[in-house]
């Protein structure tokens, strides 16, 4: 195999490829990325046999042919070569590069050892616009939970109904939601729990107007955007029927300036630990809303916002960090919140046009 790229074009390619190589695998060619010169193109493959990707770029190709090369050590010598054309020559062996005046000769793993790229056999598939794909996951990532031990809950809920695309996760102490309505030709109706981390590997592709295509079949994700296929294991197992939580009914509801209200939240916090919560005391009379945390041994904070309040006085405490994490998704310049009792979630909801909820689980009030 011999071929030319650019630095930054493989780069851009190792970037993407390397989040499918195994750290931790007893096969050592997993390790490896597959790179493969055919015509005018280079295709790179990773895999750690739960997730497999595969990536087409542009090349000068000399010579037809495989190799297999360390994934880590190969990504390292191109993020540090000089910016000019990369020089690829491999052969079962070893792998020659070189650029500039710079040249590495790396051990090659033996390719017939690497396992075949998957096929699968899609039985659903929905078009989204990756803009708006990347955008909801950005807003509902940082409510996936990362304990293992309820895996349903490591991903994300996926559905398509109706032309409304929705987005959904929770890790049983917040629950983050983002809808975009989709063109009618979008698809059928769909339904996946897709890993959370896999959302994101997805998400953090290179901003396109191209569509992200999502396929589904029996136990598989497959997901296209442009040259890049990701493959990845679907998650088994009944999510949380969310919907009872989002009754709709509520005693107050205030309108509040984002901005000023996670300015609030953070110098109110100060005087807290992590596990301090935030009291929202709410006050229909002077349409005010007021936050204040205390701390036995360190003191007391307060501060007062004005705000648009319908419907009863209310109290109300969070963690401080979830209400954060919710706000800090919100893009509208204004949020809802509603609150029933001091006992039930409170909903923060983004100003429409946005369509964003984020609903946070009360801490008892002392």
């Amino acid at each position: 195999m011999k071929l030319s790229i650019s630095k930054s074009e493989l780069q851009n390619a190792l970037a993407i490829v390397i989040k499918g190589v195994s750290t931790r695998s007893t096969l050592p060619v997993l390790s490896g990325i597959l790179l493969e010169a055919t015509g005018d193109s280079l295709v790179l493959q990773a895999t750690d046999l739960e997730l497999s990707i595969q990536y087409s770029t542009a090349a000068l190709v000399e010579e037809e042919g495989k190799a297999v090369v360390p994934g880590k050590l190969f990504s390292d010598i191109v993020k540090n070569l000089p910016d000019a054309a990369v020089h690829v020559e491999a052969d079962e062996e070893n792998a020659l590069i070189t650029c500039d005046s710079s040249s590495f000769s790396i051990k090659a793993l033996n390719y017939e050892d690497f396992p075949g790229f998957p096929h699968v056999e899609a039985s659903q598939r929905i078009e989204v616009p990756f803009t708006k794909f990347a955008a909801m996951v950005k807003k509902v990532a940082r409510a996936v939970s990362k304990d293992e031990s309820r895996a349903i809950l490591t991903g994300a809920l996926v559905t398509l109904e109706e032309n409304h695309f929705k987005m959904v996760a929770t890790d049983s102490y917040r629950l983050a939601l983002a809808e975009v309505e989709l063109s009618d030709s979008a698809a059928d109706e769909f339904e996946a729990v897709i890993s959370g981390s896999f959302l994101q590997d997805i998400a953090s592709l290179p901003k396109t107007e191209s569509n992200v295509q999502i396929a589904l079949a029996e136990n598989q994700i497959l997901v296209s955007c442009e040259g890049t296929v990701f493959i990845n294991r679907r998650i088994e197992g009944n999510f949380p029927n969310y919907k009872q939580l989002l009754s709709g009914k509520h005693g107050t509801r205030a309108k509040i300036d984002v901005s000023h209200l996670v300015a609030a939240v953070k110098r109110t916090s100060l005087l807290g630990s992590s596990s301090t919560p935030i009291k929202f005391d709410l006050n229909a009379a002077s349409q005010t809303v007021q936050l204040s945390a205390a701390s036995q041994d360190v003191g007391s904070a307060q501060e007062t916002l004005s705000c648009s309040i319908e419907g009863d006085d209310a109290e109300i405490a969070f963690n401080f960090a979830y209400v954060l994490d919710g706000l800090s998704s919100v893009s509208s310049d204004s949020v809802y919140l509603e609150v029933g009792t001091s006992r039930e979630p409170g909903i923060f909801k983004a100003e429409a046009p946005e369509n964003f909820l984020y609903l946070v689980m009360p801490v008892r009030i002392s």
